[in-house]
């Protein structure tokens, strides 16, 4: 059976560093020799850009493709529609067709499943796969948590991000009951922390008291800095960008506890899934 774990990186609100959490762990990850493919599942085609590929509407396939013959019984070869990043990892493309999918897909049989049909076949070829997903709680994201074993939540130490987790707990919470039982969150990631500030520090404090006691809060933080902007603007992950600087020092100790979270939960269980 495949060893392959599939983490989604989720948070309905925009602007907390999904994209970029999502290319500097699937980076961080094959630095440490690990077979990664990254999951673009937001019609902004954010990590898409991000990568590299400015003009994701040009692609001739991308993840909508994918997913549209997934809904039509068409076969799907292994390699399509992936790109090969330079830094080793594989990307499935998104772009503007992706809306057009979540229309669609409403009447379509088993709804919640088609990215994870696509998922499971794809799983003996990897180590890990990583769903980037929209800032939303629609049905793209309802498909990339049935998908996924696990899920991370990037989360800004801002008062009105912290307020937003409840709501996407007891979306995943639903997700839970009724679709995929094993989901489990791996943690809350604080991202763009700054410590010079009061406000930011009490609401890390308030955050790792109101949720430590039931959910996982990594022990890594982020720090703002710009120097995460350029990369995503370069195409290329904050270790190839700026490799000795503090968010590539954070993104290595994230994958470190990612990695290490894995370890202690085959340890636990069963490795056949």
């Amino acid at each position: 059976m495949s060893q392959c774990k599939v983490i989604s990186v989720c948070n309905q609100k925009g602007g907390v560093g999904k994209t970029t959490t999502t290319i500097n762990l699937g980076a961080g990850l094959t630095r440490m020799d690990k077979k990664v493919l990254l999951i673009d599942a937001d019609a902004q085609a954010s990590m898409t850009v991000a990568l590299g590929y400015k003009n994701p509407d040009e692609l001739p396939v991308s993840l909508a493709n994918i997913m549209q013959d997934v809904m039509d019984d068409n076969e799907i070869l292994p390699d399509t529609a992936l790109l090969h990043h330079k830094e080793g990892f594989d990307l499935l493309p998104s772009n503007i067709d992706l809306s057009g999918i979540e229309i669609r897909i409403v009447n379509v049989m088993r709804r919640e499943s088609v990215l994870k049909s696509y998922v499971d076949m794809q799983r003996p070829n990897y180590d890990y796969i990583l769903i980037d997903c929209a800032p939303s709680l629609g049905m793209l994201t309802v498909n990339a948590l049935t998908a996924a074993d696990s899920l991370i939540v990037p989360a800004q130490p801002h008062f009105l991000s912290a307020k937003g987790l409840d709501l996407l707990m007891g979306s995943v919470g639903k997700v839970k009951r009724y679709i995929n039982p094993e989901l489990q969150v791996d943690g809350i990631l604080l991202t763009m922390v700054d410590r010079r500030t009061n406000l930011a520090n009490e609401v890390i404090d308030e955050l790792r008291s109101h949720y430590g006691s039931h959910v996982n809060v990594f022990e890594t933080e982020i720090p703002h800095s710009i120097r995460a902007v350029e990369s995503s603007a370069a195409g290329v992950s904050i270790f190839e960008y700026d490799k000795s600087g503090k968010v590539a020092a954070a993104y290595e100790n994230l994958t470190k506890e990612v990695a290490e979270l894995e370890r202690q939960n085959r340890s636990r269980t069963s490795p056949c899934r």
